[in-house]
């Protein structure tokens, strides 16, 4: 791997991070208007459909713009079981996480859903025979305890629900197999067109469960403000996170990706101070400090490998 490509990976890795972490700030206001978890993913995939589709008809280069229509959307049916695996994996982990809100604070569920980065790692090194080296394990102890200070609820005496911690724990691990999954299927196609896929079926399992077990068939958006909280996450957590979570998966592997999720808990923080006018206090610029340093020196280690 050439040093500016891996770079580029990293900077990808961070990029998904950061852009999944907003997804609190979406679904809480959907949540105001009296819209249940399965609704809200509803709302949030099929925009991020919508959106995929359309940057697949009118983006990409001039090669891409000139094939026609079916090139575009044309896979192999041997990748569409990876695809509709992927597309169970990451509706799931979006329900147990959404879902999970309604036990715990976001920036709570957030935070304990950094386990994945320990759930990829002990993956790839049970079942792929991945090396677990030193500064691996340390980049993910820097992060891990980041992540600690960053979780506030303690102050307060806030009681952790049993039901909030298993469902973020689902969470957390459907995302960890999803990272692996990705990294694993070696599907030729590019990142754009795998989110598309991933999404459309990610969408028909939501809305399915919403017919079958959850509210019912999906209304559509009663006001501006939900269509816009909607957009918000089709585009932001869904469409751009994915697009460069693939993308830093295929650069600089599952492990290092996972690990720079780290910014995903302190997005979260960030968007409590700017937008909720939370304190930022010098336990939290602590655990910030961590977390970069975890990526900073996880990106050093990689360099050096080249």
């Amino acid at each position: 791997m050439e040093p500016r490509s891996s770079i580029k990976g990293f900077f990808y890795g961070c990029a998904a991070g950061i852009s999944y972490g907003t997804n609190p700030l979406g679904a809480l206001h959907l949540y105001r208007e009296g819209l249940t978890p399965d609704i809200v993913l509803c709302y949030r995939f099929a925009w991020a459909v919508l959106l995929l589709a359309l940057l697949m008809v009118f983006g990409g280069f001039k090669s891409e713009r000139m094939k026609t229509l079916a090139d575009k959307f044309r896979v192999k049916k041997s990748e569409l079981p990876a695809l509709m695996i992927l597309g169970f994996l990451f509706a799931a982990c979006a329900l147990t996480l959404f879902a999970s809100f309604n036990y715990m604070s976001a920036g709570l569920a957030s935070t304990l859903l950094f386990l994945y980065p320990m759930e990829v790692a002990l993956i790839m090194g049970l079942f792929f025979k991945e090396k677990l080296t030193a500064k691996v394990a340390l980049s993910i102890a820097l992060s891990l305890g980041g992540v600690v200070l960053l979780y506030r609820g303690g102050e307060g005496g806030e009681a952790l629900s049993t039901v909030g911690v298993l469902l973020v724990f689902l969470s957390s691990l459907m995302y960890a197999i999803y990272i692996v999954v990705v990294n694993k299927a070696n599907l030729k196609m590019g990142s754009v067109k795998l989110t598309f896929y991933v999404m459309l079926f990610c969408l028909i399992f939501l809305m399915g469960y919403s017919v079958t077990l959850g509210a019912g068939v999906p209304p559509l958006p009663a006001n501006l403000n939900q269509l816009g909280w909607g957009f918000m996450l089709g585009l932001v957590p869904s469409v751009m996170s994915l697009v460069f979570m693939a993308k830093a998966v295929k650069i600089v592997g599952s492990t290092p990706t996972a690990i720079m999720g780290a910014l995903e808990p302190l997005t979260a923080v960030v968007i409590g101070v700017l937008v909720f006018n939370e304190v930022l206090t010098g336990r939290l610029v602590v655990g910030i400090v961590l977390i970069l340093v975890a990526v900073t020196l996880l990106a050093i280690k990689k360099q050096r490998k080249n």
